[in-house]
């Protein structure tokens, strides 16, 4: 996991293709301090239209790292960091090789939390990001993105009109 102080978190850009130091984000989510204004900030500079960067790579450990303390579900902590495993996968930059190993490792810790907050929660949103969360880890991408771009309307909707049109099957 790349160090809070190392100089590099300066010269890394996010999802705007600038750069974005999320330590200060980062910081006020550990301490617990003013978390929806940090959970918007990191939302909005970490991926942005299908966009990431290495500043989003570099703060998913950290974002994971906090969150695996939190005392308390919070459905952003594994939509973000799904969303931009999601776009790794689909067509985003590789992480670069310094940042691959805890990226990773931090990828790996989503079922695990995941399947603590479905213990947790029977908070919709926390549940469908869980949900996201653990599939987007297990390499289910269609499954996690069903999950977490339509909502339970929209998906009902589908299982209507799938059921209602089995002659088109």
């Amino acid at each position: 996991m790349l160090s809070l102080d190392d100089p590099r978190w300066s010269t890394l850009e996010g999802g705007y293709k600038v750069v974005y130091d999320p330590r200060p984000a980062l910081e006020r989510l550990r301490a617990g301090n003013r978390k929806e204004e940090a959970w918007s900030e990191l939302w909005n500079e970490l991926h942005h239209q299908g966009d990431i960067g290495p500043a989003s790579y570099a703060a998913v450990p950290h974002i994971i790292d906090i969150y695996a303390r939190a005392d308390e579900p919070d459905w952003n902590a594994l939509a973000l960091v799904g969303l931009i495993e999601d776009v790794r996968l689909q067509s985003g930059p590789k992480p670069p090789a310094w940042l691959w190993e805890s990226y990773m490792a931090a990828i790996h810790r989503l079922p695990e939390l995941g399947a603590r907050d479905l213990l947790r929660s029977d908070d919709s949103l926390v549940v469908r990001s869980a949900l996201a969360a653990i599939a987007i880890a297990k390499g289910l991408r269609a499954t996690a993105q069903m999950l977490t771009n339509y909502s339970d309307d929209e998906l009902d909707e589908m299982e209507r009109l799938y059921q209602e049109s089995p002659a088109q099957r």
